[in-house]
């Protein structure tokens, strides 16, 4: 038996034209768009990739998208400077901060300078702290409005479109990164899931894995997950997006597990096609959020 894909390509088109409806009832309504602001200090290839993604993305939608990239020899006053300017600009929703960030610049203390109202990747330790304290699904989630990054928001709007059942569920989550793994564990813990989080010194992890109906990889380490780690009939979401020889692979080797699995999202063209939708969805969501104040 072959797994279901979950197709993260078809789902972010899916949710991209739902994003587009909705900035254009917001524009009616405002005279203005949504906007966002990115900011780089220095060239990295894969940011510089990156954020031509995210205007792609978001011009597409008629979303406002502005670029903001400081010399690699900026310091960290000038940045701080920018972010200030842009916590108090009232034509900027959303602000993202680019890692990774020169040496000599401390990324926490930059993220900690944001508004987190206008922290749309969800990295502020407000916005964190929030999503560690909502209250499990159903009930008042006792916590001021929050926002979560983008790639763990994607893969539980993956699983949330195709009905999976997370009540009572044992997920497991490999990896421990503030972005993604760490995030995706209280994520799935809100919606009642009993959750492990594993990482490089979890004794036995192959045995761990495979006591999972829910398996969610973010270790960063190519194909690491075996196909036989995985619980026949589990749910597989793999964030892993690692180069190995011509091509692309996740954390999971695909090939095996999708023999196991039950559903499994493939590499790529899963969980990183919906990152950027999620991350428009948040920018709208703050714009929102602060109109009504």
């Amino acid at each position: 038996m072959t797994a279901m894909i979950l197709d993260g390509r078809a789902l972010a088109k899916t949710i991209a034209e739902e994003i587009a409806n909705e900035v254009a009832e917001f524009k009616q309504e405002r005279s203005f768009a949504p906007a966002i602001a990115v900011l780089r200090v220095g060239e990295d290839p894969a940011s510089v990739s990156y954020a031509k993604m995210i205007r792609r993305s978001f011009e597409k939608a008629e979303m406002e998208f502005e670029l903001h990239a400081l010399p690699e020899t900026a310091g960290e006053g000038e940045l701080l400077a920018l972010v200030t300017d842009l916590n108090a600009g009232e034509d900027v929703h959303g602000i993202m901060i680019q890692e990774p960030l020169p040496q000599g610049i401390r990324a926490e203390v930059i993220i900690e300078a944001m508004s987190p109202d206008k922290d749309v990747d969800g990295v502020h330790p407000a916005n964190a702290g929030r999503l560690a304290q909502v209250a499990p699904a159903g009930r008042p989630p006792g916590v001021s409005g929050y926002f979560v990054p983008a790639t763990p928001a994607g893969g539980m709007e993956i699983l949330r479109r195709h009905a999976v059942e997370l009540k009572g569920k044992r997920a497991v989550v490999v990896g421990r990164s503030n972005i993604v793994g760490k995030p995706m564990a209280l994520l799935l813990l809100r919606e009642n899931a009993t959750v492990t989080i594993c990482h490089s010194r979890t004794v036995n992890l192959d045995a761990v894995c495979r006591e999972a109906d829910i398996l969610c990889a973010g270790a960063g380490r190519a194909q690491m997950i075996k196909g036989d780690w995985i619980k026949p009939g589990a749910v597989v979401i793999d964030f892993g997006f690692n180069r190995l020889g011509d091509k692309w692979v996740g954390d999971v080797d695909f090939e095996a597990a999708k023999e196991v699995a039950g559903m499994i999202t493939p590499v790529p063209g899963g969980t990183g096609s919906m990152t950027n939708v999620m991350l428009m969805k948040n920018v709208l969501e703050a714009a929102r959020r602060q109109m009504a104040r």
